[in-house]
């Protein structure tokens, strides 16, 4: 089985920086996608795109057979997916929940769980690659659940990204997820950390990043975050700081609860969360150079 554009309707729930895009491809695709997001502004976007934008979540999910969630994190996609209130009900009889939020791997077990009960399939899809990538088409898709499920829904997520990995149960795309943010984060500050160490003794910035770009320090921070947004301080790559620092809480709750000693995710989820505090949630993750500059008196 899989997802007949022509027949398929499907609720976006959660239109921001990431979802918009997201929704917008479907639409381009021949899907029947019924959004919705509390920001008039998104709404009006993803109208503008070809997408109707329904004036609630349960009006976006009214007999729907896919629902894709887009949100903040687990307890959002909770909130709108379960209770009286939640959105579950609304679904068509046997409907897939798609949750491509970075969601905690627990929660999500648990939740699909919940929701098996009620006839209603939850996969777990995280995202990566960023809203340029969200843009064109090319993000990396983390498929966590059922075969059959996620097997149904692949033409779906085809056109969302081009690297699309089974990884194993119900929640094992939240937790690849998780981890793979908690490595991007380790290599960034590592990263910021030498360009500051170099500086001091003299060494050119923009210099430093060519060489680790063909040496053995490379990685995706090097390549795409030092010299558009860290070196010149524009701090504007569209991902925030908030949702790196909760995505490496996730990776070390996750490392606590499966009793892995993780020293170096301890770390680093402890220094993100107090860059967190220091500069605040409408903070690009990139700013996380800013905070080591703080602490360094630069």
């Amino acid at each position: 089985m899989s997802i007949d554009p022509s027949s398929a309707r499907i609720a976006f729930l959660g239109l921001g920086k990431m979802g918009l895009p997201m929704a917008s491809r479907l639409v381009a695709g021949g899907f029947t996608v019924v959004g919705f997001d509390p920001s008039p502004a998104a709404a009006a976007a993803f109208a503008a795109a070809g997408g109707r934008a329904a004036a609630s979540a349960r009006d976006a999910a009214e007999q729907a057979n896919v629902a894709v969630t887009m949100l903040p994190d687990g307890k959002a996609v909770r909130a709108v997916l379960a209770g009286p209130e939640g959105v579950a009900g609304c679904l068509a009889p046997g409907a897939i929940v798609i949750d491509m939020s970075s969601s905690a791997p627990v929660g999500t077990r648990d939740l699909a769980g919940e929701l098996a009960q009620a006839g209603i399939v939850l996969i777990d899809a995280p995202v990566s690659g960023g809203v340029k990538r969200a843009v064109n088409g090319t993000l990396a898709i983390m498929v966590g659940g059922d075969e059959a499920a996620a097997a149904s829904v692949r033409p779906l997520l085809a056109r969302m990204g081009t690297a699309i990995f089974e990884t194993g149960p119900v929640g094992s795309g939240h937790a690849m997820k998780a981890l793979n943010n908690y490595v991007s984060a380790a290599g960034l500050t590592a990263a910021c950390e030498a360009l500051r160490i170099g500086a001091r003794f003299g060494l050119d910035p923009a210099l430093m990043t060519d060489i680790l770009n063909v040496s053995t320090g490379r990685n995706n921070s090097t390549e795409v975050k030092l010299k558009p947004f860290v070196i010149p301080k524009t701090y504007a790559s569209g991902f925030s700081l908030a949702l790196m620092a909760k995505d490496l809480r996730t990776a070390d709750e996750l490392a606590r609860h499966e009793g892995v000693p993780a020293p170096l995710s301890h770390a680093v989820a402890a220094l993100w969360q107090e860059a967190l505090e220091e500069l605040g949630t409408e903070a690009d993750h990139t700013a996380i150079d800013a905070f080591l500059a703080n602490r360094q008196g630069a």
